[in-house]
């Protein structure tokens, strides 16, 4: 089967959670003996530097000239387009969102949505309902011909809020490599601590995470916090520091690899998880499968995804906050039932059946019942 993937995750991004996933999902498909085609002719993204060549219809570039990136992402969307309707595809699989479709009207499209944040109002571009029907997103949801959504209540959200045909849509999990202790770095770090990752303002809820933390005079006094990416930290969040009397230093935010990321998830005494809402939230399976203790909360997709391996808490309480870590950090039964549940369930969430169930999708588009 030949299957496309268009030039927009690697011309957008460098690197990313966008990015990664259209690149697993291709080498899978690839290794499955599919025909596997990425049309971006100039691409600035790693994860595709990874990728055999042979698959890989473009050149690498380091970056594009500054102040002109909106215009070499627009070039290389006409000479994809190009490209890929001339490869004659059995499906194009668009990596993101836009108003021209990728593939000729004779190709199923198929298209991942990955969150509703924007139209639930959770960032600074939320939308109207007028703004939402003129955004690429729902353009792109019209025209696919069929939507993968990455988790069920990213799904139901779609539904309802896009008025698209539950038929029209399915949903497939993300996968997730299971590292080993070889995948660390030969570093120790001194004082016990909690792991959060990625970004931390609005929804995320990092502040509340640090209110709860700082709530506990057991945990302030026994921990550090590591906030690992993201940024460094906003005047805001240093006064806020400042504000609940915790000690320089005590948290501190650092930047660096999968590596690295893979070393701080393994020493770690938990990984908190305080976020409000998430399209699907991988950051606590590669916390499992690096033997890290998860700590969550249970709202959006994170019950979904992550199942009973987590000690859940109420995002908005902060008691409900500090007494979770506690009983985490607190018992060495409990960690090591969280560590054993957390390996059990990350094996659920693997890039070959993740790469098999869109083949099966895939095929399911081109049937003559499809086409019928």
């Amino acid at each position: 089967m030949r299957i496309a993937f268009d030039h927009q995750a690697f011309c957008l991004q460098k690197t990313g959670g966008i990015s990664r996933y259209f690149f697993h999902l291709a080498e899978q498909l690839e290794i499955m003996g599919e025909g596997v085609g990425v049309f971006s002719p100039l691409y600035r993204n790693q994860y595709a530097r990874q990728l055999q060549q042979k698959i890989v219809h473009g050149g690498y570039v380091k970056d594009y000239p500054p102040r002109c990136a909106d215009a070499a992402v627009a070039l290389n969307g006409v000479l994809a387009r190009r490209q890929l309707r001339a490869w004659q595809p059995d499906v194009a699989h668009e990596t993101y969102f836009s108003n021209t479709r990728s593939g000729s009207d004779k190709t199923p499209t198929v298209l991942t949505v990955f969150d509703m944040i924007g139209e639930l109002g959770l960032d600074a571009k939320a939308q109207t309902p007028a703004q939402l029907k003129k955004s690429k997103k729902y353009a792109a949801v019209k025209h696919a011909d069929h939507v993968i959504c990455i988790s069920e209540h990213t799904r139901q959200d779609l539904i309802r809020l896009y008025e698209v045909s539950p038929a029209k849509t399915s949903t497939i999990h993300l996968g997730c490599a299971v590292a080993t202790p070889a995948d660390t770095l030969a570093l120790k770090i001194a004082k016990p601590y909690l792991l959060y990752v990625g970004l931390r303002a609005g929804y995320k809820n990092f502040a509340r995470f640090i209110q709860g933390f700082a709530s506990s005079a057991q945990l302030r006094s026994s921990f550090d916090i590591v906030a690992f990416g993201g940024g460094g930290f906003s005047a805001e969040e240093r006064m806020q520091f400042e504000a609940l009397k915790l000690q320089p230093g005590q948290v501190r935010q650092i930047d660096g690899d999968d590596l690295k990321l893979a070393t701080y998830y393994r020493q770690a005494s938990a990984f908190v998880y305080p976020s409000c809402y998430e399209g699907f939230g991988l950051p606590p399976l590669e916390a499992m499968a690096n033997q890290c203790p998860v700590v969550s909360s249970r709202t959006s997709a994170m019950p979904e995804v992550i199942g009973d391996a987590a000690e859940f808490f109420d995002p908005l309480d902060l008691d409900s906050i500090a007494t979770a870590i506690q009983n985490v950090v607190n018992s060495q039964t409990r960690t090591n039932e969280l560590i054993a549940k957390g390996l059990a369930r990350v094996e659920q969430f693997n890039w070959q059946t993740c790469a098999a169930q869109h083949l099966a999708l895939y095929r399911s588009l081109n049937s003559p019942a499809a086409n019928a």
